[in-house]
Order: structure tokens, then C-alpha cells, then sequence
């Protein structure tokens, strides 16, 4: 088939309708690994290409022929999430770039046990999602969780918060935008991760922690009076939820922090609801309880702002 489209040999309904159609075409390739690597196939799939034809990559693992390898059909939820943002007009953020960061992080007492928290990564893959929509480039950075990111995102894995932090600085310089989602943890043992396991021993044990980098905080100083990236982040809060938030952004130098209550069980951790204020340097709106999806929404509502802003003098 994928020959057939390159030469323009069309002895067949699909194949006819390819050469008459002007819309936009879509290929989720999938075949046997060493087919793929074949060079005709390989001219074929760059003559597609450079006739504007759209790909959906295939993945690695199990074949149809039984083999594993590279050549298995892209999920649906991907091929969906391609020809979503191939139909959908331009957004506002058609061309802008955003870099979120979703998840824990876990830092490691030994080679059996580390430090982490309830983050599920859900809150931030639901702004990753919202800004796909709206047509931009998304990249995220995502800490260990079950919970799958969306298709469309440019994932990098990360397990601690000085990977985190290694992951965001090596790409927030060319974006428009950075939602700081995931909760990274504060502290981290001084001296490492042990190796091998700690033996349980009589008495008290002592671990010394230092703190980890604070990502969103070096991300305003380098920032400093520049207009890009936007810079947006969140406070898990469980009292005086505003005054902290208040606080936080001054002390980062950030546009906007969501703030949320996390001592509310149908808002916060491992749930797909959250409520929120957005507390920004010139006010607070509360955004009342629903999907996840819907505060991502109000969230990019903000971002589109800010970047399209005009600039003062």
C-alpha cells in the first residue's frame, strides 16, 4: 500500500481516492521489523513525506508474524490524538512550545526503599492534554506513576528530583511556556543512596537530607524581567492556602500559582477531580470544583494570555 501511494498507482478505491483527495492524509504504518528497514520501504515512506503525507511512528513489540521488534500498529489512542491535531483549526498556541512537569519524584534511601509522595501525574497530563489540543508542541517531564501520559507529548522519564531538575533546564530555554506540576521533593539524603540494603539495627536510625534544587524558583531567576517563558506554578497546600501561594510567587518570580487544598478528598492526589485558586500578581480567581481537564483549561486560558500579551514599555 505504502508503495502504491508513493508511485501514484491507484488500482483501487483507497488508492484512487489518495491521488483525488486534497485533504490531509494520515499513515499509521505497521508491518514486519525488517519490511520497515527495507530500503524501498524506507524511499517510499520519505517520498510520502516530502509529498506532505502525515505519519503516526510504529511501535516495538509484539508482531503479527511473531516477531517483536519495531513494527507494531500505533496505540489508537495515539492515531485519534494524530488526526485530532491534524483536523482541528490553529489555535492560539499553534507554534508555541510548553514544557510541563508531572508526577513524583523519588529519592532513594537504598537499594529497597526511597522517598516520594502521592502524586499521581494526573493534573499534569491533563495541561499537557489541554495544550495539545490547542496546538501546541508539548513536552513533558514526567516522574515514576502508572498512569499513562498523553499520546501527542514528547515524554522524558525521570526518577529524582536532580533528574527533574537536569531534564526542564536542558529544554526551557526555547519554549513559551513551563507549568511546573509534578511535586518534586524538598529534600533528598545527603549522602546518596546507600548501597545494598540498610539493615534493621536497636536504637533510632539517622538519615541526613540537604535540600534538592528548586527548579521553578532557578527558573524565574534566569528568567529575571524577560517576557518568555511564562512560568506557572503549583502549591499543594494543606492551610493558609492563598497567603503560602502569595508567597511563593513572589519569592520564585512566577506569573501564576494554582493553588489547591489537598487535605479535600475529591480534590488534589490520585483523583480526576480538583478545585483551585489562581493566585496571580495582580489578584485570586477560584475555580470551583470539576474534571481535572476543566481547570487545565482555565490553567491554558491564562497561559494564552500572558504569551499573547502586548509588550509595555
Amino acid at each position: 500500500m505504502l508503495g502504491k501511494l508513493a508511485n501514484g498507482i491507484a488500482d483501487d478505491f483507497l488508492t484512487s481516492m489518495y491521488l483525488a483527495t486534497r485533504a490531509p492524509v494520515l499513515v499509521a504504518p505497521a508491518m514486519n521489523s525488517n519490511m520497515l528497514a527495507h530500503p524501498s520501504v524506507q524511499r517510499n515512506l520519505a517520498r510520502l513525506a516530502e509529498q506532505g503525507v502525515y505519519f503516526v511512528e510504529p511501535g516495538e513489540g509484539y508482531l503479527a508474524c511473531g516477531w517483536t521488534g519495531k513494527g507494531r500498529l500505533a496505540e489508537p489512542a495515539e492515531i485519534v490524538a494524530a488526526s485530532r491535531r491534524l483536523l482541528q483549526p490553529d489555535g492560539r498556541l499553534a507554534g508555541r512550545s510548553v514544557l510541563v512537569t508531572a508526577g513524583p519524584t523519588c529519592e532513594d534511601l537504598d537499594t529497597v526503599r526511597y522517598l516520594s509522595n502521592r502524586s499521581t501525574g494526573r493534573m499534569g497530563f491533563a495541561v499537557a492534554a489541554e495544550a495539545l489540543a490547542r496546538g501546541a508542541r508539548v513536552r513533558l517531564v514526567v516522574g515514576p506513576t502508572p498512569v499513562e501520559p498523553p499520546a501527542g507529548a514528547e515524554v522524558t522519564r525521570v526518577r529524582s528530583a536532580r533528574e527533574m531538575h537536569d531534564a526542564v533546564m536542558a529544554c526551557a530555554g526555547d519554549v513559551d511556556a513551563v507549568v511546573m506540576a509534578a511535586a518534586v521533593a524538598d529534600y533528598a539524603p545527603a549522602a546518596g543512596a546507600q548501597a545494598g540494603k540498610i539493615r534493621k539495627s536497636p536504637g533510632a536510625l539517622t538519615i541526613r537530607f540537604e535540600r534538592t534544587p528548586d527548579i521553578l524558583a532557578e527558573l524565574g531567576r534566569r528568567r529575571a524581567a524577560g517576557e518568555l517563558p511564562v512560568l506557572i506554578g503549583f502549591a499543594a497546600e494543606t492551610a493558609d492556602l492563598v497567603s503560602r501561594a502569595r508567597e511563593k510567587l513572589r519569592a520564585k518570580q512566577v506569573d501564576l500559582v494554582v493553588a489547591n487544598d489537598v487535605t479535600q478528598p475529591d480534590r488534589g492526589f490520585a483523583v480526576d477531580t480538583n478545585a483551585a485558586t489562581l493566585v496571580a500578581a495582580d489578584g485570586e480567581e477560584d475555580v470551583p470544583l470539576g474534571t481535572k481537564r476543566a481547570l487545565a483549561a482555565v490553567i491554558l486560558d491564562r497561559i494564552e494570555s500572558l504569551i499573547h500579551a502586548p509588550v509595555t514599555t
